[in-house]
């Protein structure tokens, strides 16, 4: 099952690609790293092309690639975007994380 992007997350893509100046080109890179307070951190990028090796999909309109590594941790993952009075930002809801930390930046498995 590939990424999912809600349609606020979306939305909000493709805000951020506008208010850039940004290609209509440009897809949405997700990957994880090495790091954060569960040992895992999310990474989320816009670039206009794909490494050799990553996966490739597209979620309402927007491409997304992931490399291989990271797609093993973020297999049917989907990202929102939350703006209310406790914050905003995009959140991950990964079906693959054992644990996140309350800031929802980081997760293990």
């Amino acid at each position: 099952m590939p990424i999912i992007l809600s349609e606020t997350a979306a939305k909000e893509i493709k805000n951020i690609i506008q208010k850039e100046g940004l290609s209509e080109a440009v897809a949405l890179r997700v990957g994880v790293k090495g790091g954060g307070c569960s040992g895992f951190s999310y990474v989320l990028d816009l670039t206009e092309a794909a490494p050799e090796n990553d996966k490739v999909m597209e979620c309402q309109n927007i491409k997304i690639f992931s490399d291989e590594r990271s797609y093993h941790y973020l297999d049917n993952t989907e990202i929102d975007f939350k703006d209310d009075v406790t914050g905003h930002g995009f959140v991950f809801k990964n079906p693959n994380a054992t644990r996140s930390c309350n800031c929802g930046s980081s997760f293990s498995v």
